[in-house]
């Protein structure tokens, strides 16, 4: 007897083990609710924040403070004079102009109760809208004229191919999913299918909806299925219904334009290769209203590690995707990621539409009504990208980014210990080159490296002083080379590549700071990689705002930098200031690439004597088939240009300027006219990723 009460005793001791723990996971799932509704009231908060009218005025005018800076010593009365002389240029009253029309305008737009846009007299018409994205948006979606042009341009395509669009439907609201089939049904396009799979709705009235589109248009398939399986067990149900050559995934409460099928096919016959297409998006709340409008650049492979920028209108060709299994179970709420993810590594035949093709349903639960919607689709993207990075074998780590505003991708270095060749031009500016110098030494985590200070003609004492102390303090890794030369940044790079002995180059201005202790190996994990060819980093001004986070051909006429006077932290267009980028150019004064890469294209265009060279070097690497690539998490202070002075500051330097954006313009006309990594949608006159109106 005795033996039997031990046991219910030893019976008794697990089950209440068991309900602590039930109890305690019981507990985390209410502070996780409550964590996540806290989250989601301050994100709506930062989202109105950043929307404001004066926010942005501020934003502009903090930006247009730091693009203003003078280049000149604010210690100097003589060089106080130069900035007032200036002023008075023709180019310094041009400047003055447009900043103080700018500060107005949005003065004058924040005063104002109705909501307006201001529109230059140049354009066809000037009226009131609800927003200056509803406006834009009118001016690019469709005309009746253009629906019905492109219903007699479809019936005249050689090819005609048959869509087939997927959609997974569970317990939908019933007038989302019937706006949802309308848009389809509305299609200028007529080759299409579509394929629902009900995975055990408990709405009755989800079966009568389905069941009365049906009964409209026989194009329209559905299978009921036996049991709740989740999302990407419905999406391969759907997925078995399909007969079309090409599959196109679409959620049932989102909304696609009338043309969206037809400009896909468009693609299709210019380019029969094609196995993927994508589009640009915006979100659309039940009261019709657009926002957050996304121009995605072209085929960008390292923006999609960062995030699933590819989204919505997505076209995949059958065959491949078919072959590949289609969705994998437990990768819900990215479901979609992972099978971009697999997808991309069966083929480059990836092409974007640069329009807005596909609407966002904004509700409560939609992963388009913020990014804490769905917390366990980020747990479930970051085992995506860790898998990956397996099947590449490039290995490496994935971490979530602050907000869950996407990933933070650390690649493992294949070789440790490699040599890097830190080039640094300069002619004197002792105490800039210090800094910088004293940053390396002092904060690097990466220790076999070598400096080469390229001497351009110095002639202070003070400096010939410095070099011998670093030959003692840093022996065989420091070597000042000599270039008796006129400056030309060009070929001081090309000599400095010429004497160096390591495997990676860094090109370095003098007047850096180094931030991030492992920015050699956060640089060297990505130019290891055969895939990448340029490898930029974040540049900041003193005041942490942003001085370098990319560089946009055709920005500003020629080529600029993105988010100049952004926050440090951003987040900027989608969150870009924190993001791992493709750019067609990144600025050398601070980016790394393989030695041999250098050499494969010949190092810098020496008629590239001071502006411009690094652009044209970078989209000469690019037409490799390399990716130049800016990366977030590797951060220096930049003064910029304060050892050379205004570019323009004198005759001579701007005819000189005038010959090197010749130079530049005839070589790269078809990159400033269409950067592939920027959409023809945002604007070339601001650097904030703005709409180009």
């Amino acid at each position: 007897m005795a033996m039997n009460e031990d046991l219910n005793i030893v019976k008794a001791e697990p089950d209440e083990e068991k309900d602590e723990l039930m109890r305690n996971i019981e507990a985390l799932e209410h502070q996780n609710e409550a964590a996540i509704s806290a989250i989601r009231m301050l994100q709506e908060r930062i989202r109105e924040l950043e929307g404001s009218a004066y926010h942005k005025l501020f934003m502009k005018v903090r930006a247009l403070k730091v693009l203003l800076r003078s280049n000149y010593s604010s210690h100097s009365n003589g060089n106080f004079l130069k900035k007032i002389a200036f002023a008075f240029t023709k180019k310094g009253i041009e400047i003055t102009r447009r900043t103080v029309a700018i500060i107005l305008k949005n003065l004058y737009l924040i005063s104002e109760i109705e909501k307006v846009i201001i529109i230059s007299a140049s354009s066809q018409s000037a009226q009131v809208v609800h927003s200056n994205f509803d406006y834009w948006l009118s001016r690019h979606l469709p005309s009746e004229t253009d629906l019905k042009n492109y219903r007699q341009q479809g019936a005249a395509l050689v090819n005609r191919p048959i869509f087939s669009i997927v959609i997974p439907v569970y317990n939908p609201k019933i007038s989302h999913f019937e706006a949802a089939l309308n848009s389809i049904l509305a299609q200028t396009y007529p080759h299409w299918e579509v394929c629902l799979a009900d995975d055990c709705s408990t709405d009755p009235d989800v079966k009568k909806c389905i069941e009365r589109y049906r009964s409209k248009d026989k194009r329209i398939k559905v299978v009921y299925r036996k049991e709740n399986g989740h999302i990407s067990a419905a999406s391969n149900s759907a997925l078995e219904l399909a007969t079309g050559d090409y599959v196109v995934l679409m959620d049932q409460d989102d909304l696609i334009t009338p043309d969206a099928l037809f400009q896909n096919a468009r693609v299709i016959n210019k380019h029969p290769i094609v196995d993927l297409i994508y589009s640009d998006e915006d979100k659309v709340n039940d009261a019709g209203a657009h926002s957050e409008p996304h121009c995605k650049p072209d085929w960008s492979p390292d923006n999609l590690m960062s995030r699933n920028y590819l989204g919505h209108l997505t076209v995949f060709k059958a065959e491949i995707l078919k072959r590949i299994g289609g969705w994998r179970l437990k990768f819900e709420g990215s479901q979609d990621y992972d099978l971009v993810l697999r997808f991309t590594e069966e083929t480059d035949a990836i092409f974007h539409i640069p329009r807005i093709l596909y609407h966002w349903r904004i509700h409560e639960t939609s992963a388009a009504g913020g990014e804490e919607a769905k917390p366990y689709a980020y747990i479930a993207a970051k085992r995506a990208l860790e898998e990956a990075m397996k099947r590449r074998n490039e290995p490496g780590t994935v971490d979530f980014l602050p907000g869950f505003r996407g990933y933070a991708i650390r690649y493992e270095l294949k070789k440790k210990g490699e040599k890097v060749s830190i080039i640094i031009p300069t002619k004197d500016k002792t105490e800039l080159l210090r800094v910088c110098i004293d940053s390396i030494v002092d904060r690097s985590s990466h220790q076999n490296y070598e400096i080469l200070v390229i001497d351009n003609n110095s002639s202070e004492k003070e400096f010939f002083e410095y070099m011998e102390s670093c030959k003692t303090k840093l022996g065989d890794r420091f070597k000042c080379i000599t270039a008796a030369i006129p400056f030309n940044f060009s070929k001081l790079m090309n000599i400095g590549a010429a004497e160096s002995t390591g495997d990676y180059l860094v090109l370095l201005n003098n007047d850096t700071e180094v931030i991030s202790p492992d920015w050699m190996e956060g640089m060297m994990e990505q130019a290891q990689r055969p895939s990448i060819g340029v490898v930029g980093v974040k540049l900041l001004y003193p005041n942490d705002t942003i001085q370098h986070a990319g560089v946009v051909m055709g920005l500003g006429g020629a080529a600029g930098h993105v988010l100049v006077g952004e926050d440090r932290d951003g987040p900027g267009y989608f969150n870009y200031v924190n993001l791992i980028s493709n750019y067609s150019a990144v600025t050398a004064a601070c980016v790394m690439i393989k030695k041999s890469v250098y050499d494969e294209v010949d190092g810098f265009d020496e008629k590239f004597t001071v502006e411009y060279n690094d652009i044209d070097f970078c989209l000469r690497v690019k037409e490799t088939g390399r990716n130049n690539i800016y990366l977030p998490h590797v951060e220096l202070y930049h003064h910029e240009s304060i050892s050379r002075g205004h570019p323009h500051a004198t005759k001579e330097s701007y005819d000189r300027h005038l010959k090197e954006i010749g130079y530049l313009k005839n070589r790269w006309e078809n990159y400033i006219e269409n950067d592939p990594c920027y959409s023809p949608n945002l604007t070339l006159g601001a650097h904030d990723f703005s709409l180009r109106y």
